[in-house]
């Protein structure tokens, strides 16, 4: 396949979404370990690793999920080692990388690998084939993983050794003497508990099998990835045992591992949550090979050919890893794969995109429900906890991208007790705290505007530090939370007009005022066209960054619209890339225009040049605000989202990574798999297929227009 080009005269090609290599590709070693897939659990754990099974992380494995009485992960289950047996000749299948060699090499007969519907491996040894395929089940702490054999297997034995780790997910283990090595075998299954502290292991199959205790240490295996991002790469990991089976009569096997319990009939789960896997692809759209087949026409019909369904389809689906709930049933959302969890900031900024976009009003509502009782002091967790104790309140802006969130979800039909009864105390709150000042060093200085942090802290976004210290320094009223605090107070003047509380419309609108003066007084740059990234009463930051482009977004704004016309034509020429935008200007002395070397190198440019691809939705919000819903328009914003066609089928195959690089070819970084990366890219979708309509009612040109008027939901 060929990658889309942006170009001014044609919509999106009618290319296909892929998501396979063919022998030549898993043949290309570096080619091949640099494409990674992606199963989750939808309780905060998943599994993950390369397209040849070898992993080059140490998050990668088939079981990591948080630990009992935690949300950190643990990471339980490495892999298998696996291999045929006749006689005295083995073939294996599985691959592992160590210090200088790989070994087993069993991408030798490897044909092709697929991600769709799920991670599948096909495999020829003479003229054996084997099929290997990994889900990872919905709700539960395992793994399931389905192997068919066809061809001759007269004397044949299938050998499998599980590799386990059990440590935290961020560090490396080496060998030592605290394990137990003993096993309980039982019939189709055993049970590992390599630490008595920790859960138990359970393996189980579908067919006959001999388990034989064996234990020994894999020492000084190598994760590339690690080595090449400036941290460690070498451990080791115990092995129990291993477990045979004779493919005499065997056409298929299913090895179920789970914690604490096991799947006595690891089949019939293979089989169920195939179907159930099978149904949540319908739901998007499209049958999951649709993604991959040219002759599969999707069932949503766009303006855009169906290359772009396929697109649609595929970021439908890569949404649904982002979505889980915690051991309490709590919904929330996932920052990234493989090492972010819950954090406030990106679970609000993405949940439109993952949820509104695909028409999951209800689970919006509880999701944001869910975070009313983690609300302190008019803070929201940067990163959520087993419980608000347990949680990390470093963000002054999480409860602004919270407010936002509420607002989308009132806009796209939330019943209007809710909003009232629930919401609208919960933003007064907020409000509140803000102007009597709180954590963070947050308070409304004398012109109405929000000021926050210090030299040592970055409470927004951008908060990479070096030595202690922020790279972006940004203390003071950074420009885009003071324009979600003035949608916020213009918000609940509005919420507060529909309940017929003329007090408090006069209250909020009285505050509105003052701010909006203050912001473009402060902010406003004529000469250039664009707002000053942050003002303090000692200096104005003009650096031009894309939160400019984040204020001149929003519906509620204190900008008119030739100033979002302005931004959003400044922003086009300096800032947009085919993979977001740039965090920085390229004519600016700091700029950054690789993302790579150690964590000192990546930090010092994740926000001085390095684009990002959620700023994206936002500039196409903002491109339809300033210039308009129309036909033209709708096109540029496809345009722009097409530009991922080629990034669905690398990195963290069809997800959307964290960052890429400034310059080009923009190489992709950070996580394989983003939350609001994948979200606004669904939501810039929406609105090429819908307009502003789809996202929210259009707001007035003038910046003392009340704002959006929300669409009812019946009562």
């Amino acid at each position: 396949m060929h990658a889309s080009t942006i170009d001014t005269t044609d919509r999106p090609r009618a290319q296909p979404v892929l998501a396979a290599l063919e022998r030549q590709d898993c043949m290309r070693l570096d080619h091949a370990l640099s494409h990674e897939w992606l199963e989750s659990d939808g309780l905060g754990g998943f599994a993950s690793s390369t397209a040849l099974l070898c992993p080059t992380r140490r998050y990668h494995g088939l079981i990591c999920t948080p630990r009992p009485g935690s949300a950190e992960r643990t990471l339980y289950l490495s892999r298998f080692e696996e291999y045929l047996q006749r006689g005295k000749r083995e073939f294996p299948l599985s691959m592992g990388r160590y210090r200088g060699l790989f070994s087993p090499q069993g991408h030798q007969g490897l044909e092709r690998f697929e991600l769709v519907p799920w991670p599948r491996w096909q495999y020829r040894v003479g003229e054996l084939c084997i099929t290997r395929e990994i889900i990872v089940p919905r709700g539960m702490r395992a793994v399931l993983v389905r192997y068919a054999f066809s061809g001759p297997k007269d004397d044949i034995t299938f050998n499998l050794r599980p590799l386990t780790a059990y440590r935290d997910a961020h560090e490396l283990v080496s060998e030592h003497g605290n394990v137990q090595l003993d096993s309980s075998s039982f019939e189709y299954g055993v049970r590992l508990q390599p630490y008595h502290d920790q859960p138990s292991l359970l393996l189980s199959w579908s067919s006959n099998g001999s388990w034989r205790n064996d234990p020994l240490w894999y020492k000084d295996l190598e994760y590339g990835q690690e080595l090449a991002r400036g941290y460690p790469g070498h451990e080791d990991q115990f092995s129990p045992g291993q477990v045979s089976f004779s493919l005499e009569g065997c056409d298929q096997l299913v090895i179920a591992a789970r914690l604490d319990q096991d799947i006595a009939d690891p089949l019939t789960i293979w089989d169920s949550e195939s179907r159930r896997r099978t149904l949540v692809a319908l739901g998007s759209g499209a049958k999951p090979e649709a993604i991959c087949e040219e002759s599969v026409p999707s069932a949503k019909v766009t303006p855009f050919g169906p290359a772009w369904s396929k697109m649609r389809t595929a970021l439908e689906l890569s949404a649904e890893h982002f979505l889980y709930r915690d051991r309490h049933n709590r919904p929330g959302v996932i920052a990234g794969y493989p090492w972010f969890g819950e954090w406030g900031r990106d679970t609000y900024i993405a949940l439109p995109g993952l949820t509104l976009a695909r028409g999951r009003l209800e689970l919006c509502g509880e999701i944001l429900n869910a975070a009313l009782p983690f609300l302190r002091g008019g803070l929201l967790p940067n990163v959520f906890g087993v419980d608000p104790e347990d949680s990390h309140y470093g963000s002054a802006d999480a409860a602004l991208w919270f407010v936002r969130a509420v607002w989308s979800y009132d806009f796209a039909g939330a019943p209007e007790g809710e909003i009232q009864s629930r919401f609208r105390p919960a933003l007064e709150s907020i409000a509140r705290a803000y102007l009597e000042g709180t954590d963070l060093a947050m308070q409304v200085d004398q012109g109405g505007l929000l000021s926050m942090g210090s030299e040592e802290l970055n409470a927004t976004w951008m908060d990479a530090q070096v030595n202690g210290v922020p790279v972006t320094p940004r203390a003071g009223a950074p420009v885009e939370t003071n324009a979600l605090w003035y949608a916020l107070l213009a918000y609940l003047e509005q919420l507060a007009e529909r309940s017929g509380d003329k007090k408090g419309r006069s209250h909020w609108n009285a505050l509105k005022q003052k701010a909006q003066e203050s912001y473009c007084e402060r902010y406003w740059i004529e000469e250039r066209g664009y707002l000053a990234d942050v003002w303090s009463s000692e200096l104005c930051d003009e650096s031009m960054r894309p939160n400019a482009v984040l204020a001149a977004a929003l519906p509620f704004s204190p900008l008119t619209r030739e100033m979002r016309t302005d931004i959003v034509r400044r922003a086009e020429v300096e800032l947009l890339t085919p993979r977001g935008l740039r965090t920085l200007a390229p004519d600016d002395a700091r700029y950054q225009g690789r993302y790579a070397g150690n964590p000192e190198e990546r930090d010092n440019a994740y926000h001085q040049g390095t684009v990002w691809p959620w700023p994206l939705g936002f500039f196409c919000e903002a491109k339809l605000r300033a210039q308009g819903d129309s036909a033209a328009v709708r096109d540029a914003i496809a345009k722009s989202v097409t530009g991922f066609e080629a990034h669905l089928q690398s990195a963290g195959m069809l997800q959307i990574s964290e960052v890429f690089d400034g310059d080009p070819p923009h190489a992709a970084g950070g996580c394989i798999a983003q939350a609001w990366s994948v979200a606004e890219l669904l939501r810039a979708m929406q609105m090429a297929e819908g307009g502003l309509q789809a996202v929210s009612a259009p707001a007035a040109d003038s910046a003392n227009a009340a704002g959006p008027k929300p669409k009812r939901a019946s009562q």
